[in-house]
């Protein structure tokens, strides 16, 4: 018997012996209660430890004697590899064998890893069930469309009205609301507490930019412009399908969201993700190359967009053919261009130099929102 065995007392030693020589799906190490338990195909087992010595250094020998086992290497998982595991650096196929070490950060490695299935997943939640588990599991298609997704979704739900992360927040309900995850009363529910939370707007417009639970009125100026909209658009214009697109009652209402938490953002992760959320939503026109960091510049290349000046617009045609039967439309279009050149980059500059929340960060980003808030206005009053 090697060094590490005898360190264990005899007992703990035959069974952790026996528990790994069986079929074995993963393995939790329970600190608090001094427990391993193992999750078989036949269920869950438990063996109760009885250290030799303090229980912090048992533990480890109890690592020790599972790394030993499952990846021939005594000297443990190398948690050091933190950041790189979280990276997803993990190789698909030992993902099976981290499971079986009883060490957190191995199973945080799993979960980032690309190769995950909805096996691998369903053993990592059962060792270890954490809003920033279910989440980042949550993001993977294999996940989230199996019986498991349900499950995580449901917890982070449920987790929501603890969560202090705004960002979490908002990845947390963008999550949920992917299709078959949660009911229609639940995401009814959720709906309303945006209205004392409006982080949680954000997630919708990520996710159901068109499909948001409030209705709108469609664009009073919708129906006069419709026929030859959908005449453009039906040929292959396909900034005439996100005019109708805008002016219809999905659109209003997604316009009416996205100004309502403009109004009062909470901290720059809600700033970020709204712009980010504008982006997706008018990428139909977006211009090729870097994005923009000022408002001027926006602008500028908004007006020169709808003058015809850009080489490099694949829209300039699209512009031009809606621009010489309906001119009316210039603000609109104007507003489209400006609005479709929003993101991260444009609040970079500011939030680079502070980490200001709440009433003082929206000043300092005020000359930001107020043109992205007026061209909003714009796609929502229609042109004059």
């Amino acid at each position: 018997m090697n060094t590490l065995m005898q360190e264990l007392s005899p007992e703990d030693a035959l069974r952790l012996n026996v528990l790994l020589a069986n079929e074995l799906h993963a393995v939790r190490l329970d600190e608090s209660s001094m427990a391993v338990h193992g999750l078989t195909p036949q269920g869950e087992t438990v063996i109760r430890l009885n250290p030799t010595c303090r229980d912090e250094q048992y533990v480890k020998i109890v690592r020790e004697l599972l790394s030993g086992q499952v990846l021939g290497s005594p000297g443990g998982y190398p948690v050091f590899l933190k950041r790189w595991t979280r990276m997803g650096q993990a190789r698909d196929e030992n993902l099976e064998k981290l499971l079986l070490l009883g060490e957190p950060e191995a199973v945080i490695a799993v979960v980032h890893a690309p190769g995950i299935t909805h096996e691998i997943a369903r053993r990592a939640w059962w060792i270890m069930p954490s809003a920033d588990n279910a989440r980042k599991m949550l993001a993977r298609e294999c996940v989230a469309g199996g019986p498991l997704g349900r499950e995580l979704a449901a917890f982070l739900v449920e987790f929501l009205p603890f969560e202090e992360s705004h960002q979490a927040i908002i990845d947390s309900v963008r999550l949920v609301l992917q299709p078959g995850l949660i009911s229609e009363p639940t995401r009814e529910q959720l709906w309303k507490k945006a209205r004392n939370k409006n982080t949680y707007y954000v997630g919708f417009l990520q996710t159901l930019p068109d499909a948001l639970p409030e209705p709108a009125t469609a664009h009073p100026q919708l129906a006069s412009y419709r026929s030859q909209l959908e005449q453009l658009a039906a040929s292959g214009n396909e900034v005439a399908g996100l005019v109708l697109r805008v002016l219809d009652e999905a659109g209003q209402s997604f316009l009416t969201t996205t100004a309502r938490v403009l109004k009062k953002p909470n901290n720059q992760s809600v700033v970020v993700e709204l712009f980010e959320s504008l982006k997706a939503y008018f990428a139909a026109i977006q211009l090729p190359g870097e994005r923009l960091r000022a408002v001027e510049l926006l602008e500028e290349e908004a007006a020169q967009r709808l003058a015809g000046e850009r080489s490099d617009d694949p829209c300039a045609g699209a512009i031009q053919e809606i621009l010489i039967p309906l001119p009316e439309l210039a603000p609109m279009l104007e507003a489209l261009c400006f609005l479709s050149a929003v993101g991260e980059r444009l609040v970079a500059p500011v939030f680079a130099t502070t980490d200001a929340i709440g009433s003082v960060m929206r000043r300092k980003i005020e000359p930001i929102v107020m043109p992205v808030t007026a061209r909003l206005q714009t796609l929502q009053s229609g042109p004059p």
